[in-house]
């Protein structure tokens, strides 16, 4: 397959890179920094090219790993900037007889609609000749001795080869290229059977026509070709549809930036600028319709935005100036002035389509098992259909060749190495729907064994805020005056509980005061003057001044005094999400032991499980002890999933069977999860296990069925029980069945 030389010299431009690749950073000052690169496939059909694909890459040197999903017809390609140039490993790409295109490029998302449009114009071009085929084999099916002179039967033989000249050199095109390419450079993949049987049905039906009182000269299988290129074709067709349904998610996500955008210049003035353009601090314009192209903060104009496809939430969200907005969402309402926060990989976007495109070409422990066993499997079948067809030359030549041929067509591995990512697609599709991002398919395995889900509290169970309990105050201050006073210094801390009495004292009843002069003792509170000199934190901050607090008030956590006098205090909650309960409930209902860890305080954690009904809870965790608390679980025999959200779930989660993380959690907490939760609602959790043990009855279901399939089918197909058209038919459905049941997944409620 010939590489465009102007596209070469384009790839091995260092901004062009960006379109489809992310850059690693190396990991010491010695180290090559290497590039990971997403490409979209084009030409391979099943496990076996996926094999070649693979083995093509890394013949190349400075390409240091490759990974190639049959399923999605994606690659992800890692390689040393220092050794090697895009273009040298996309020759080799086709070199190996196939084509790459950058992921997410719209002449990637071109290219497939072409593709489209030409598998459906063959299987028109097919269908309709198989029809007119069938009419003229029809008579010879009918009739009875002498009904029909030869000379007519020779007649419809010549219509019928020439009706077959258009599905053998259109509709087959596919198929022999791959077989050629195959032949070329030694090696076999699943175009090569199919194409072999073709050749030899209509090279005995050519003979027969040419030749009827030859050896071959007795019948004539047209009518099969046809029929079985046409089931076949039904079949890749449909494969190809419900393959962009199954990883669709990925490609909606990627493909929800626009090209370009409307940014804002000097003068005022608004241009056109393709969003690989875009800066920091860049103002653009986003009009009703549009999408977002980076992270940026709204400066004019109110509107609401649907964060659907990357938080799961499925209600728009009101944005009015001062608020952020995300790249992908998109503008549902009205025209806004945004500036620009963060581009490129720096944004949540990128991050996002980052973990997606790690799942989509993840191969599971099954997938790999049968990716391995496609390619001895595949000349098994060859080496079947050649003693097949000597076992019964002796007999009648013509019925050995169309054993052969029923052998060549009917095996189908595809199916096999179809039944496992196609169903775990699916699930990571419908889930990335609902805000949870799946990084590792093979956790999905896992997750459907678990029998224990362990929850974080701070943030995972309960929100990261903390919200106002209790207020107690002197007898002459009103609680919106101390909440006022209390406020003001409290905007000057980062703080928990200080942003807790911001988010009260946010509320045009109470005064608006201002602080000045504040400083903040670290682990103790703040100080400033607010009219006079005030101090909010601790019991013990607050005594430095005073001799003692009164006694209704100790157990408060947050006090406010001046230097003569105790003023007021406060206590605070932790806000418990408002699907806790539900989530506890659901798993509960499913068989799942559910505990709480935390490294929070015993009582408050106490306080939590109470509200969750919640029998394990353990409180004043340090990391080694989450860690052996897990340990211990699973040296019992229990199948764990940790739901963690802080920088001190780091080791538990990477110990754990399974692990998620909040999309808000820290980066490391993130770094060590299987499934990462875009979203605010934890009930995905329950959702989560309960779609991946659907998952693996589907896994299960399209593996028997495959197997099954291929040793019922295959010895029907060399006993010769099995016509030609009926073993395309066969194998069309295989493949198919196995998609559509996978597909089932996807439309989970």
């Amino acid at each position: 397959m010939s590489f465009d030389l102007t596209a070469a010299a384009l790839l091995d431009e260092k901004q062009e890179w960006l379109r489809f690749s992310q850059q690693q950073s190396p990991a010491d000052a010695s180290s090559d920094a290497l590039w990971h690169s997403h490409v979209v496939i084009q030409g391979m059909y099943c496990a076996a090219c996926a094999f070649n694909i693979e083995q093509a890459l890394m013949a190349v040197p400075g390409v240091q790993s490759v990974e190639v999903s049959a399923s999605t017809h994606r690659a992800k390609v890692v390689w040393s900037q220092a050794k090697v140039l895009p273009s040298r490993w996309f020759q080799a790409i086709a070199d190996a007889g196939y084509s790459a295109l950058p992921a997410a490029d719209n002449v990637q998302r071109q290219a497939r609609l072409i593709q489209t449009r030409q598998a459906l114009w063959r299987w028109l071009v097919a269908g309709f000749c198989m029809m007119q085929v069938m009419m003229y084999a029809y008579p010879s099916y009918v009739a009875k001795p002498g009904d029909i002179t030869p000379d007519m039967v020779q007649l419809l033989r010549w219509a019928s080869w020439v009706l077959s000249l258009p599905v053998l050199f259109f509709s087959c095109g596919p198929f022999f290229a791959s077989a050629l390419r195959d032949i070329r450079l030694r090696r076999i993949s699943m175009d090569f059977p199919v194409a072999l049987g073709m050749v030899i049905t209509f090279a005995l039906s050519s003979a027969a026509t040419f030749e009827p009182s030859g050896r071959f000269g007795g019948e004539v299988y047209y009518d099969s070709l046809t029929m079985f290129v046409f089931f076949l074709l039904t079949g890749r067709w449909l494969e190809l549809r419900l393959r962009d349904r199954t990883a669709g998610a990925l490609d909606a996500l990627m493909n929800r930036l626009p090209e370009s955008v409307l940014r804002q210049q000097a003068n005022g003035e608004f241009e056109l600028v393709a969003i690989r353009r875009l800066l920091v601090g860049d103002v653009v314009q986003i009009l009703p319709g549009q999408s977002f192209p980076a992270d940026a903060q709204v400066l004019a104009g109110q509107t609401l935005v649907d964060e659907a496809l990357l938080t799961g939430e499925s209600r728009p969200q009101a944005r009015k100036p001062g608020d952020h907005v995300v790249a992908g969402s998109s503008n549902l309402s009205a025209q806004v002035l945004v500036r620009v926060t963060q581009v490129g990989q720096d944004t949540q976007f990128s991050k996002i389509v980052a973990l997606m495109e790690e799942a989509s070409l993840h191969k599971p422990r099954l997938a790999a098992l049968a990716d391995r066993m496609a390619k001895p499997f595949l000349i098994g079948v060859v080496l079947l259909a050649v003693l097949a067809a000597a076992y019964w030359w002796p007999t009648n030549p013509n019925h050995a060749l169309m054993i052969a041929v029923a052998v060549l067509v009917v095996t189908c591995p595809c199916a096999l190495s179809l039944a496992t990512p196609a169903a775990m697609l699916a699930s990571a599709g419908a889930l990335a729907r609902r805000g949870v991002l799946v990084r590792h398919l093979q956790a999905l395995e896992t997750l459907a064994e678990v029998d224990v889900v362990i929850f974080d509290k701070t943030g995972t169970l309960t929100r990261d805020a903390q919200r106002v309990d209790q207020v107690w105050t002197a007898s002459d201050i009103t609680p919106e005056v101390a909440l006022g006073m209390a406020s003001a210094l409290a905007k000057n801390s980062l703080h928990p509980l200080s942003k807790a009495l911001v988010h009260a004292g946010d509320n045009p009843s109470n005064p608006q005061l201002q602080a000045r002069d504040v400083q903040e003792i670290i682990g103790a509170g703040l100080q400033g003057f607010v009219n006079f000199e005030i101090r909010l934190g601790s019991a013990s901050f607050c005594q430095e001044w005073l001799s003692t607090i009164p006694r209704f008030a100790e157990h408060a956590q947050v006090h406010l005094c001046d230097r003569e006098r105790w003023l007021a205090s406060w206590s605070f909650t932790e806000d418990v999400r408002e699907d806790a309960q539900q989530t506890v409930q659901a798993l509960k209902n499913m068989g799942v032991r559910v505990q709480l860890l935390s490294g929070d305080q015993t009582q408050a954690v106490r306080q939590v499980a109470q509200q969750l009904q919640l029998n394990e809870a353990f409180g004043a965790c340090s990391p080694q002890q989450k860690l052996a608390h897990l340990q211990h679980l699973q040296a019992n025999g229990h199948r764990v999933v940790m739901v963690g959200d802080g920088l001190n779930d780091g080791p538990v989660l990477a110990g754990a069977h399974v692990s998620m993380a909040f999309g808000q959690a820290a980066a490391l907490a993130q770094s060590k999860s299987d499934f990462v939760l875009m979203g605010a609602h934890l009930s995905v959790v329950a959702q989560s296990l309960g779609l991946a043990r659907r998952t693996m009855r589907v896994v299960r279901q399209n593996l028997v069925w495959a197997a099954a399939y291929n040793v019922v089918c295959v010895p029907l197909a060399a006993l010769g029980w099995l016509p030609a058209w009926a073993a395309g038919l066969g194998m069309a459905g295989s493949s198919l069945w196995v998609v559509l049941n996978a597909l089932r997944l996807s439309r989970v409620s």
